[in-house]
Parts: structure tokens; sequence; C-alpha cells
């Protein structure tokens, strides 16, 4: 038998499953800010952006492409070539979108941070991304002035001494007209984002991403929009723009369609839902925290939600509880909740919704994460002999499609690891596929804390716990929690004639990450339960944890 037979039939043993739908196309040779702002001139006086916030900023679309071409040329005299980093430092604002665009319009490569973080670890992603350059606002400017870097600075300049001024760099762009250098030519392989994620490791990582991968994951995660939708979505952006999720999901998508995206910065009842009131939101992607204020928040009482215009929520930051989901249903009876699973390293892999219609559409059971996108091949391999297993029977997903990213920025071996030979991304995540084609989501090999929609790596607070003098050993490991989701709780082994309270060693920790990492509770033990090889055995901890908080029957 020769070797293509024998190739054939090993591909026939593997257990593929791919959409219900049929392909859709991607087109060649467009770059994401041509692809999302195709037909912009037709909708030139449409409100593309706009924030919730009273007296908030706004864009057009006509000043949308305008200021995207005007900062990419920007962006050019000052030195910015293609392939350079720029890191963007902002809370969600209507110019975010305008910005990162521009980037990539530049031939540039966005890589968005939370300016919630602290000035080390925006340094720590700045240095690890060789930036050029950073954008940032007034927030931000105390963490990133010394950075080493040139910082341009959007909001009040006299707060933010030495830096690029927004208006005036665009200005100046205007005056100096074309470059005098030509621009290279983007491609559509050259990478334009390079958000950083934790992966399937928890060390914070570049994750490579090139124009294709983004214009592929559009494509396959918008393929039910039909064209009767154009111009008339709008969607609520609340959940963070350095996260892919909020920049391609939320803000690229609409975008893309013409709608308008209503740009919250943080969470508070009372302006979302007066934004939801106010600007007729109709699709509104959030956290389960947020379905759980909307549900249960007395201040929900305060406004009257019979006219809204909400056709449906998404979350995908964390699995949806069984009760919360019967409580928002009963609630908002005319409300979709639709979920979506996917990582930084492919973007979206499955929806539960498709389109109203039922004839053509599809809606995935409860407690399902949904069906394969259009494009996508996945397939679960079971972790220790790496054989793909049928239906119904759970393995590691891993999925393989145009939108895969390129690799983590400097990371061969890592890279080599989340991706094999054949292209298979493994995500860490456990889970099944059933007969009618929904896929379930069982467990989590990475064991990421997911806070409110924001990841935590273990790894990261237990190095910080292991930095204390007094500290012999340690282990962090999620909690359930209502309202967050799941929150970091830890276990810590003391040095003999140590002294410090679990106090003392939260405190420790909190002083040295961001809010949203901090623990939310210690507990000091005599020994941490480990593995034969090692491996801190969290599974057991959180199990453990979750009986003894169990409230007695």
């Amino acid at each position: 038998m020769g070797d293509a037979a024998i190739a054939v039939m090993e591909e026939e043993e593997e257990h593929i499953f791919r959409s219900r739908f049929p392909p859709v196309d991607v087109p060649d040779g467009i770059t994401v800010p041509e692809f999302v702002l195709a037909g912009a001139e037709a909708y030139a006086d449409k409100v593309a952006l706009v924030e919730a916030a009273p007296g908030g900023r706004s864009y057009t679309y006509g000043e949308v492409a305008r200021d995207v071409a005007r900062f990419a040329r920007a962006l050019r005299s000052v030195g910015i070539r293609k392939g350079h980093v720029v890191v963007v430092v902002l809370p969600n604002l209507a110019v975010y979108p305008v910005v990162s665009l521009g980037v990539m319009a530049a031939g540039a490569i966005f890589s968005g941070v939370n300016p919630r973080s602290l000035a080390a670890e925006i340094r720590k992603q700045v240095e690890d991304s060789e930036a050029r350059l950073v954008v940032a606002n007034e927030v931000a400017y105390d963490k990133v002035k010394d950075v080493g870097v040139p910082v341009i600075g959007i909001g009040d300049q006299e707060r933010m001494a030495g830096t690029i001024g927004w208006d005036e760099l665009l200005a100046a762009a205007d005056r100096t007209g074309p470059p005098m250098v030509p621009l290279e030519p983007v491609q559509q392989s050259d990478l334009c984002a390079l958000p950083y994620s934790s992966g399937t490791t928890g060390v914070s990582k570049g994750v490579m991403l090139s124009h294709r991968n983004l214009v592929s994951n559009l494509c396959s995660s918008m393929f039910a929009v039909g064209p009767e939708l154009l111009g008339q979505v709008v969607t609520l952006g609340l959940m963070p723009f350095f996260h892919i999720y909020g920049i391609t999901g939320i803000c690229c998508s609409t975008l893309r369609h013409k709608g308008t995206v209503v740009v919250m910065d943080r969470f508070d009842l009372r302006t979302f839902l007066g934004a939801l009131v106010a600007h007729r939101v109709m699709f509104a992607p959030v956290v389960p925290p947020v379905m759980l204020a909307m549900v249960k928040n007395p201040i929900a009482d305060e406004f009257d939600l019979s006219g809204l215009a909400l056709k449906s929520v998404m979350t995908a930051a964390a699995p949806l509880a069984p009760d919360l989901l019967a409580a928002f249903q009963k609630k908002f009876p005319g409300v979709q909740v639709e979920e979506a699973y996917g990582l930084t390293e492919h973007s979206c892999i499955t929806l539960t919704h498709a389109g109203d219609d039922p004839d053509k559409g599809h809606i995935a059971k409860k407690n399902s994460v949904g069906f394969i996108l259009p494009n996508l091949e996945v397939k679960f391999v079971d972790p220790d002999t790496g054989r793909s297993l049928p239906k119904n029977t759970p393995g590691e997903l891993c999925v393989r499609s145009q939108c895969v990213m390129q690799g983590y920025y400097r990371k061969k071996e890592e890279t080599e690891r989340t991706i094999d030979a054949k292209g298979w991304l493994h995500t860490g995540d456990v889970g099944y596929i059933d007969d009618d084609g929904d896929v379930f989501i069982v467990d989590r090999i990475k064991e990421l804390i997911k806070y409110k929609g924001f990841q935590v790596a273990p790894a990261e607070l237990e190095a910080i716990l292991l930095s204390h003098p007094s500290v012999e050993d340690a282990a962090v490991f999620g909690l359930p929690d209502e309202e967050a989701g799941e929150v970091p709780a830890s276990c810590v082994v003391r040095r003999r004639g140590a002294e410090e309270s679990e106090a003392d060693l939260m405190a420790y920790v909190a002083s040295r990450v961001a809010s949203y990492k901090r623990l939310r509770t210690l507990h000091l033990v005599d020994a941490i339960p480990k593995s034969v090889s090692g491996k801190i055995l969290r599974r057991q901890l959180r199990d453990h944890f979750i009986n003894i908080n169990k409230p007695a029957a």
C-alpha cells in the first residue's frame, strides 16, 4: 500500500467535526481596516461610535475613515514602520477603534493592555513586545511616562507633559500630506495584532495575529448576519477593547455592518441601563455578573425596561449558571441569551445562535457553547495518547482554521506545544460534541481563573507569594462566586517561625498586582497537595474548599 493511501486512511480514522453550515468566502488581499471600513462613504454621516456617558465623544463613519487614515500617516511621521508594535493603554473610548485600526492601516501591530494594570505590568508588555510607541490618556499616563518609548497622549495635554499630542499629531499629518517615504504595502499575511494571553501555561505571552486571521474570523463569526441588518445594529461596547473579543467581536463586527457601538468604560448599573434605553441597544455582550445585576439589583426597578430594544445578550467569559439563566429569561422574556466559546489564540470557535429565522438558523442546546462556525475544523483528543475521539466522548478540544494564530511572540517552544505539526491548535479545554453537533465544555486543563471576565493566572500569583520571605509553598486556584464567576483563592505554607497573618500575605500580593488579580481568600495550611511529578493539585484544593464552604443542610 502506498504512502498516499495510508495517509488517506489515517485521515479517515480521525474524528474531525465541521460546521453544520456551508463554508463562507474570505476575501483575499484585504487588510482588517479595509475590510471593516469597506462602504463607509455611503454611511458617512451615520454615528459609528458614541460614548454612553453624558456629553461623551462620538464619531461618524466619515470621521472614523478620515482619522484612521490620518493616524496611519501620522505614525509614519513619528518613525513607525511596517511590523513595529504600538502598545495602546486606553480605557474603552470612542477613539479606541480609530487608534487600533490606524495602527493596522500603517502596517504596524496593535497591542492592547489593560489600563488598570500596574506600571510594572505595562512595562513588561512594552518590553516583551519590543514596542516602539505607546498610546495612552491622562488616566494611564503616570504608568507609562517612564517606559522608555515615546508616548502619544489622548486627552488633557496639560496633565501629560512630554507626550506627543493626539490632536497636534493629526493636524501635522494633514499639513504634511502624503508621506515623503512611500508606505510599504500591507499584505494580508502581515501581523496586525499582538494581544497578550495567559494561554495554556499561565504565563502571559504575545499572540501573533495576522490580517488574514482576523478577517477570516470575522467572516466565520458573522456568517448569519444578513444584508437586512446593514446599518441597523446597535451594539454595547462594555467588554474591554484591549481584549481581542472587544476590538474584533464588538468593534470590528459592528463597524463592518455599519452599525453603532455604544462605548462604556466601566460597568455601573445605572449608566448601563440608561445606555440600553437611551441608545436603543440591540446586542449586548456582557459577563455573567452584569446579568446578575440586571436581575437582582433593586436599581433595575428604577427604570422602565418594557420598551427595551435589546434583542440579545451574549456571554463568553465564564459558564452561565442555570439558575441565573432562568431568572434572566423570566425577567427579560424577549431577550435571547447567547453563549460563545473562543480564545485569544483563535478568537471565536462556537456560537449558540445563528440568525432569527428558525428555518435557516439554529439554536444550540442550553448549557452548550454552541455549534462549530463555518470554515473551522474541530476534534477532541485524548490528552494522554493524542488520538481523536468520537462524538459524546470528552477530550481536549482542538481547532484548525485560517483563524489560528501565527504563534506566540518569540516563544517557539510554547508555540510548538500549542499548535501541532498538522496545524491543530490545542486549546487546553476539555469538551465533547453531541449527536446534533452542539459542543459542551466540561473542564479547563489550563486552570485559569476567570474573575469578572478577566483572566487571572494562578502561576503569577504563586510566584509573588513565593517571593515573600515567610512563604515556603503556595497554591492559587479559583473558587466559584455568584457575582464574579470565580475569585482567586490561595493556600500557603509558612516557614517555621513566621508570624505573618492571612491578611498580611493577602496585602503583600495586593500591593503587587492589578485589583482584579487580588486574592479574595487565603488559608494557612501544613502542606500543598501535589502529584507525583510535583504538579499542584488545584482541582483537589478547589473541591475541598467548595465542600467546606457549603452551607449545612
